[in-house]
């Protein structure tokens, strides 16, 4: 019953990110329900905002003084610093993806399944990349949530993985350039290159701008389907293959391996799904989600990787716990 009502939850909360109802409180720090009501613009009953409220904190989202009408509404100390969009460690992107496209797309998911094909904006035979991209509004809103779910997982990669022996580090499908950059700020001799389709490099470049760190990370335009990979010591992918069907995998491994030099890191950044394939539900959720989104690409165990990579003449192969449900799949050519 829990995960069959899942959705009221769910809903809840994504639509307090769309109010930035916790921005809100992070600047005026308490606002009572009347405040909230009225701000927001509501014309439901008080008795459904007291309801509306009272559920987030119940969750542990928000902080409360009082009772109902008396009651003061505060932001919890891990809301105010990761679903406040005006500070940096804001990871409601994702949040704000999931109730922007995805919430109504997985309401299909009964036909994904019974016809493997997208349930998203795409039409048959259309790109859901090319489709993003041609929007700068859905684009940028698919950065910043790629950005937010992967901000943990960049950090941990870029102190746990051994650096040493490199100098430059390619980032594939590099995004806003966050790997790049969280690599640049931990590994003070590391020169990086994020590395995605031109309309993404004014989002990276601001990004670069931001963190100032214009002297060792660069970007770079091009489309891995047309052309080689840049030459680098690290190639990384972040939530790249597991877009596509295994063919495509095979595909990009292949360029990231004539991209390396002997001794060379291939890094794939994902939700690797465990071996018994019933603990990771998040790498599972996420690959029923890639049938929802491009139908043929999913999310893998270790073992699969190791296959592809043997495959194309990697030598070894290891993983590495990052973030929650995030590892590195890492291998050496």
């Amino acid at each position: 019953m829990q995960i069959g009502r899942g959705f009221w939850a769910s809903k809840i909360l994504l639509s307090a990110v769309k109010f930035q109802i916790f921005s809100t409180l992070s600047e005026r720090k308490t606002m009572s329900a009347s405040e909230i009501k009225s701000h927001l613009g509501f014309k439901c009953t008080d008795r459904h905002v007291f309801d509306y409220l009272d559920a987030l904190t119940s969750f542990g989202f928000l902080n409360r003084e009082g009772m109902l009408e008396t009651a003061k509404y505060s932001n919890s100390i891990d809301t105010d610093f990761f679903l406040d969009k005006n500070k940096p460690s804001y990871i409601g992107g994702l949040l704000e993806m999931f109730n922007n496209r995805l919430y109504g797309f997985w309401g299909n998911l009964e036909e994904g399944l019974l016809t493997g094909l997208p349930q998203n904006e795409v039409t048959q035979g259309e790109n859901l990349f090319e489709k993003l991209y041609a929007d700068p509004d859905r684009l940028k809103e698919f950065i910043h949530a790629m950005s937010g779910i992967q901000m943990g997982a960049f950090m941990a990669l870029a102190q746990k993985l051994d650096f040493s022996k490199a100098k430059t580090l390619l980032d594939i499908g590099g995004s806003a350039g966050i790997l790049s950059l969280m690599v640049a700020k931990h590994q003070p001799h590391m020169a990086c290159v994020t590395w995605d389709l031109p309309a993404v490099a004014p989002v990276a470049n601001e990004a670069i701008q931001k963190f100032q760190l214009q002297d060792r990370v660069n970007t770079a335009s091009g489309d891995f389907f047309k052309d080689e990979f840049p030459k680098a010591d690290i190639v990384t992918m972040g939530n790249i293959l597991h877009d596509w069907d295994e063919e495509t995998k095979l595909m990009l491994m292949k360029k990231a391996y004539d991209a390396l030099p002997e001794g060379g890191t291939f890094v794939a950044i994902e939700n690797i799904i465990d071996e018994d394939r019933n603990k990771n539900a998040f790498g599972l959720m996420m690959s029923i989600n890639m049938l929802i989104e491009t139908g043929s690409g999913f999310d893998y165990t270790l073992s699969d990787f190791e296959k592809w990579a043997r495959q194309i003449g990697f030598k070894s192969v290891s993983i590495m716990p990052l973030a929650g449900p995030t590892s590195a799949a890492i291998a050496i050519k």
